[in-house]
């Protein structure tokens, strides 16, 4: 293929020409690890001194989440060492496959955490001058966090192990400092953004969760109803079915309609369904045993899944107040191996709803604009959140230039 016109081949693949390629140990001075410790989860304890140990998992994705921490024990409070420092980078050394050489970067000074041994911390003195913040994007992103994951080693299906001199050799595009800060602006400008969204959503979530509250038990009623209110089993309001098992060969990812049989997603795209639009599923089995959803399309309802149609009362409503109660429909598990819910604790549930159809109603289309509003959101985070994507590629490597 032919190349543009300013760009070269490399090692690392087709980059500007003005661009160099070194290794990392041309920007990275040393490597520096914490030490392991005692710890428990910090909501267990009230222990006077403040210092935290820092999880594995406080890594990922290229950020850094403080949050992700454990109370250490006062018997080892003295031999935690090493805290996480302003502008520097987190790798984790030693993980599971998938979690190994994942990076955040630290964007400031947090003096009462510490790092375990199982994570590494960046220094750059004395090296080429860089923005740690697009060297830390660098890192996290497709190819270069490939390469970095594939030098771990282990004989553990479980756990590998990234040595430095490993990670050191590794190779990566450089582009001038001036460039490195005007692509890092760039995307930290589109994680705040998505950022900003993620908190909409959650807030839109909270204010919806209190609003359930309020409607689907009566506390608070619209304008212009006064009716009573009924107490009864699902078993009176609904006709509960468990689904039928669908063979294996059946269920595709490129199948017409979704297949639920347990669980939370799809497991997979049946060629049929026997369940029509507008039913309520609630998961039979599994961890997510109770969960409840409205297919707003046919699916093939598995064995490990119930659908719930409504005898008498508004559908919509039906879905919002089980909705509310998804956590005490879930506390209805048996089992330990394989929990489940059985039928029979299904339709013996209690359920409030008002005796007034179109209360029903009313109630159940104030909810349903809330989810909408909430699911447009929703659609406007994964878009912002690809775009971050195809920003980070075409920024990274060159391809679009800032500067």
């Amino acid at each position: 293929m032919e190349l543009k016109p300013g760009y070269k081949q490399t090692e690392v693949g087709v980059i500007p020409e003005d661009w160099e390629v070194i290794r990392l140990d041309s920007l990275i001075s040393a490597l520096d690890a914490g030490v392991s410790v005692n710890s428990v989860e910090t909501e267990k304890v009230g222990y006077a001194h403040e210092g935290s140990i820092l999880k594995t998992s406080c890594v990922y994705g290229g950020k850094f989440d403080s949050e992700e921490h454990k109370k250490i024990h006062p018997r080892d409070i003295r031999r935690a060492k090493l805290n996480p420092r302003k502008n520097s980078i987190l790798i984790s050394r030693m993980n599971t496959p998938a979690l190994v050489g994942e990076c955040g970067f630290i964007d400031r000074d947090y003096p009462n955490l510490f790092l375990p041994d199982r994570l590494w911390m960046t220094r750059h003195e004395g090296k080429r001058p860089t923005c740690i913040l697009w060297f830390s994007y660098l890192l996290s992103f497709g190819s270069f966090n490939r390469a970095i994951k594939e030098s771990a080693t282990g004989t553990s299906g479980s756990m590998k192990n990234i040595s430095k001199g490993s990670l050191f050799v590794l190779q990566v595009p450089l582009p001038n400092k001036i460039e490195q800060e005007a692509i890092a602006e760039a995307l930290s400008d589109a994680d705040a953004f998505i950022e900003s969204l993620e908190q909409l959503i959650f807030k839109k979530r909270q204010i919806k969760q209190g609003v359930m509250q309020e409607l689907l038990t009566g506390k608070k009623r619209l304008p212009g109803f006064s009716g009573e209110w009924m107490v009864t089993s699902l078993g009176e309001i609904t006709i509960a079915t468990k689904g039928s098992q669908l063979h294996g060969s059946e269920s595709t990812k490129d199948g017409k309609y979704p297949h639920l049989n347990g669980g939370i997603a799809p497991s997979g795209y049946a060629e049929k369904s026997n369940t029509p639009a507008n039913t309520i599923a609630i998961s039979e089995g599994g961890n997510s045993c109770g969960y409840v959803q409205l297919m707003i399309v046919p699916y093939w309802c598995g064995g490990h899944c119930y659908s719930l149609i409504s005898k008498c009362i508004d559908n919509g409503f039906l879905y919002q107040a089980l909705k509310v109660q998804q956590t005490a429909i879930m506390g209805l598990r048996v089992g330990s191996g394989l929990p489940n819910v059985q039928k029979s604790a299904l339709l013996s549930f209690k359920l409030e709803y008002p005796s007034d159809d179109s209360e029903q109603t009313a109630i159940a289309e104030v909810l349903s604009e809330m989810d909408d509003e909430i699911d447009a959101l929703t659609i406007k985070l994964e878009k912002a959140r690809l775009l971050k994507q195809a920003m980070m590629h075409n920024l990274l490597t060159g391809k679009i230039r800032l500067v």
